[in-house]
């Protein structure tokens, strides 16, 4: 539903279709500041075939991440999510699964591929950990001995919140810009004095820096601020993204034009003020 009160159908159940401008895309992507989504049409995908699971421990992020790059240098596994130590400490406190507090990082692999390519894709991955510093490695064909695995990286965020109020972000990179992201985030972390933990979809290069604050200190409150807006500017200065999942709402629109520029700003304006001349729909969200 447009501003004006006009209800528009977009796409609808076909598989391809490129007529037209890609106007879902749009309205999708537009957090609500061009149209009102009342009715959606999903797509159902049949169940995944059984998973092998390898997961291994690093003496550091940067290691970690060199091991992620081995990998999506030949191949896009099901599933390639890291912790750091901090991430990793606040799920082991909170759900006592046997974690290695010791860890620099964790990286946890998936294949989903069947047959013996499944067992191939699953050994190459195990030795990219193991030639990138990996202390230790553990692969399983059990789903539901990995899916322990998968359950730790998913509690990150929860497990991480009881430990105090947290500022979440969600920054991407270029995978090649990987390993100089995670130590940039670490040294932003040490120099602010403010605790950051980093969990990450590390197969498409987008990382969750998650800044841990307490509610009695306003100290820490301004220099986590500070240590926000760095990150941004981190992946910012390595091409990357402010956001590569949970849009850019209110709390990052004063980035946005350091990443799109003046002149797609000025053109994200002008298809604001088409579709939407009054300023009524989620006014201050992204411009």
């Amino acid at each position: 539903v447009l501003a004006d009160g006009t209800a528009v159908r977009l796409g609808g159940p076909r598989l391809k279709d490129t007529a037209g401008l890609s106007l879902t895309k749009l309205f999708v992507g537009s957090e609500g500041t061009l149209g009102i989504v009342t009715e959606i049409i999903v797509r159902l995908l049949p169940e995944q075939p059984p998973r092998s699971t390898v997961v291994g421990v690093f003496p550091d992020v940067v290691a970690c991440s060199e091991a992620v790059l081995a990998i999506t240098r030949r191949i896009r596994p099901a599933m390639l999510e890291f912790m750091d130590n901090t991430s990793i400490r606040a799920v082991e406190a909170d759900l006592r699964m046997g974690l290695d507090t010791s860890a620099g990082a964790m990286l946890l692999a998936q294949s989903d591929l069947t047959g013996p390519d499944r067992a191939a894709e699953a050994e190459f991955m195990a030795e990219a950990f193991r030639t990138h510093g990996a202390t230790e490695v553990f692969a399983t064909d059990d789903p539901d001995e990995g899916e322990q695995f998968t359950i730790a990286r998913r509690a990150a965020f929860t497990s991480l919140g009881r430990t105090g109020t947290l500022l979440l972000e969600d920054v991407g990179v270029p995978l090649p810009a990987l390993p100089a992201l995670v130590a940039g985030i670490e040294e932003i972390s040490a120099r602010r004095d403010v605790p950051i933990a980093l969990v990450a979809h590390a197969g498409d290069g987008n990382t969750h820096p998650i800044i841990v604050l307490e509610d009695d200190d306003p100290d820490r409150a301004a220099r986590a601020q500070l240590a926000f807006g760095e990150v941004m500017d981190l992946a910012i200065d390595l091409d990357g993204t402010i956001t590569g999942e949970h849009g850019v709402g209110r709390l990052k629109k004063d980035w946005l034009p350091d990443q799109l520029g003046e002149d797609v700003m000025a053109l994200t304006r002008r298809i604001k003020d088409a579709l939407d001349p009054q300023g009524l729909l989620n006014p201050g969200a992204m411009l």
